[in-house]
């Protein structure tokens, strides 16, 4: 039977679940203010930047948060950033009960709002579903703690496992249901990333086409810096958020110049022509950017896999047969003596859009 805690906490967690894709690289929170049985606040971090689960709850119970027990799915905030400390706050309104549902493990809080609340007198509960906050807040706690955007795989495939005809074309493997999907997806993640070859294939938009979605950055990975000035990625750079990942031969190059003072494009210059994953999302890590979504195509994906990289992925399946050898699989290039050493994904779930069926799993 699930006591009051966890019920009051459980509500928190979903107001903090409305929070996500909008609240990057900071993390989703929610908070819940109960006196005497009954919620008297509610609130979430509704955007980057902005108020605090925390205040928005409090400020909605008012003068009755005196006595009051606040529920917060992350230690409440004991610093001065781009908003003032939550724990201040906490303490300001005369709560007298804090439950908690997992530590921060930013190294400004990590410990110390809790050691400020119970300073001041308040009764403190931590840990309470902090598996489900962890989960929720997976993205935030690699980054903070690593500095490693959180790398997940988006892609569709056919039945025989194709992305692409030999030609390279690729609309529409999945179904609409299944693109509205991924529309969510790109409004989920702070970036998104193809290879060149996608790019060039498919001229994509890498946008969030859902009513009130954020728009990703959009990372292109191009050694050679074929990216040609007329398509989507350099032309509707309105928001200034596309990157080319290109090599540092191209440093002065007419058209890195041409991108970056006409265009606003952003540039980040590797070693040599071929990189490495690892290498390519520590990169992006350094921008502030917590999370990719990585849209293909073959040689990226592979390279994931490859590397022991991705943290998990969707992968939608049509039923469509390509038969076709020479079609592009979605992961190519590994040589194996027995199934015991194919890659195994976990924590496998399958989710059914219209006749698409999705694996979404983590590694």
């Amino acid at each position: 039977m699930i006591n009051s805690d966890e019920k009051y906490m459980e509500l928190a967690l979903e107001l903090a679940a409305l929070g996500e894709g909008n609240v990057n690289p900071n993390p989703m929170v929610g908070a819940v203010v109960v006196k005497d049985g009954k919620i008297i606040g509610r609130g979430y971090h509704k955007k980057y930047g902005g108020p605090h689960a925390e205040v928005f709850a409090l400020e909605d119970s008012g003068a009755e948060a005196v006595g009051a027990t606040i529920y917060v799915t992350l230690e409440p905030c004991s610093h001065y950033g781009q908003t003032p400390p939550c724990a201040e706050k906490i303490i300001k309104m005369g709560i007298k009960r804090c439950v908690i549902a997992t530590l921060d493990p930013n190294p400004l809080v990590a410990g110390k709002g809790v050691k400020l609340l119970k300073k001041a007198g308040i009764d403190v509960k931590i840990n309470i579903l902090k598996e489900k906050a962890l989960k929720q807040n997976v993205v935030f706690f690699k980054y903070i703690e690593r500095k490693i955007p959180y790398l997940f795989l988006k892609c569709a495939i056919t039945l025989d496992g194709k992305i692409a005809t030999e030609s390279g074309n690729s609309k529409w493997i999945s179904n609409e249901i299944s693109r509205g999907r991924v529309q969510e997806l790109r409004h989920k993640y702070m970036g998104i990333m193809v290879g060149i070859k996608t790019l060039l294939g498919d001229n994509p938009r890498l946008n969030a086409r859902i009513e009130g979605g954020n728009n990703p950055y959009r990372i292109v990975v191009d050694p050679s810096l074929k990216t040609p000035e007329n398509y989507n990625f350099i032309q509707n750079n309105k928001d200034n958020k596309s990157i080319i990942i290109t090599s540092k031969r191209n440093i002065d190059s007419e058209k890195h110049l041409k991108f970056e003072n006409n265009y606003n494009v952003k540039f980040v210059f590797l070693e040599g022509d071929r990189f490495t994953m690892r290498e390519i999302i520590k990169e992006i890590g350094e921008l502030g950017i917590d999370s990719i979504l990585l849209e293909g195509g073959n040689s990226m994906i592979s390279m994931a896999f490859k590397e022991n990289i991705l943290d998990g992925g969707q992968i939608f399946i049509a039923p469509k047969i390509t038969g076709d050898n020479n079609a592009i699989p979605f992961i190519s290039g590994f040589k194996i003596g027995t199934m015991k050493e194919s890659i195994e994904l976990k924590d496998v779930k399958f989710k059914v859009y219209g006749d698409n069926i999705a694996i979404e799993f983590s590694l």
